[in-house]
């Protein structure tokens, strides 16, 4: 089959009669299956087996497990065997995160500088919070990608390692005089890398938050500027409505006083004709009483078409 191969190990099991295994006992002549590495090792299931391992590859790409049988049952072999196997597989598992934080530690450390300069000159007075917010945009999009990109690893480096102390846990252990454990060896080893990745992932966490806190601040800002160069423009038209209001009522009071002399003149000029054909009238005096009515008649008017334009406009 193609694929990665991410576990391999041996296992034997052997009754402690065939290699002399004695509990307690000098326990060097069992490095020899290990290459002389120093071996890691305990009781388990109740002191019906021993247990001992390197937790090393060896030249064949293989790790080693050697089970000593002190009257384990078929069944309970089988258990100890899974658990072994499972322990490894899962071991490394939780492990293959631990790369991947140490590579994304020079980005956490890139990311937080960053987020310092920016909120350090976002207490600048002359600072340009358009471009300031448009940092923290990309800054908030890179942050994000970290996290969404590795989240699924961390988590499941965590989850294996939940498993890990499951399976340790399920061997019920005893300690064998002058080595570790298989849970203290991996506790020891193992937790370090869990906690490592799992303080940069929480930091990276954090680090969204602050950005986004960031964020939030600056665009509060921004809306308010922009909030009060809008309410200066809407000052700036009122003003100007006003001012041209004004304007067109006294174009109005010009064209009424224009209209009304205009109409009194063609009226004085229609009266001056009657008075030369015969007709017994004053022109003058018809012309200067035109002129109330002539004011009247134009400022109704000008109301009925004020009126006329403010329905329309409703």
């Amino acid at each position: 089959l193609t694929g990665q191969v991410i576990v391999a190990a041996h296992a034997s099991i052997v009754s402690a009669d065939d290699i002399n295994y004695k509990e307690n006992v000098d326990l060097a002549p069992l490095s020899a299956y290990f290459a002389g590495n120093p071996i890691i090792g305990s009781s388990v299931t109740g002191g019906a087996a021993s247990v001992f391992t390197d937790f090393r590859l060896h030249v064949d790409g293989f790790s080693r497990f050697l089970i000593i049988n002190h009257g384990l049952r078929t069944a309970q072999a089988g258990r100890l065997l899974q658990r072994l196997f499972e322990i490894e597989v899962y071991r490394v598992m939780a492990l293959l995160a631990f790369p991947i934080a140490r590579k994304l530690y020079p980005a956490l450390k890139t990311c937080d500088r960053l987020l310092y300069t920016i909120t350090n000159a976002m207490t600048l007075p002359d600072n340009n919070d358009a471009e300031l917010l448009d940092e923290l945009t990309t800054l908030a999009a890179e942050v994000e990608n970290h996290i969404s990109s590795n989240h699924f690893r961390f988590a499941a480096a965590s989850a294996y390692y939940q498993l890990v102390e499951q399976r340790v846990n399920d061997l019920r252990e005893v300690r064998i005089q002058g080595i570790q454990t298989l849970g203290e060896f991996i506790k020891r080893r193992l937790e370090p890398a869990i906690n490592t990745c799992e303080s940069i992932s929480h930091r990276f966490t954090l680090l969204s938050e602050r950005v986004s806190n960031a964020s939030q601040l600056l665009r509060t800002r921004v809306d308010i500027i922009i909030e009060r160069q809008n309410q200066g423009l809407l000052t700036s038209m009122a003003l100007r409505a006003k001012m041209q209001l004004r304007m067109q009522q006294m174009v109005e009071g010009i064209s009424m006083v224009a209209i009304t002399y205009y109409a009194a003149s063609l009226i004085g000029k229609i009266a001056e004709t009657l008075h030369i054909i015969g007709w017994k009238v004053n022109p003058g005096l018809i012309e200067g009483i035109s002129i109330p009515f002539i004011l009247i008649i134009i400022a109704i008017s000008i109301k009925r078409i004020h009126k006329i334009i403010a329905n329309t406009t409703e």
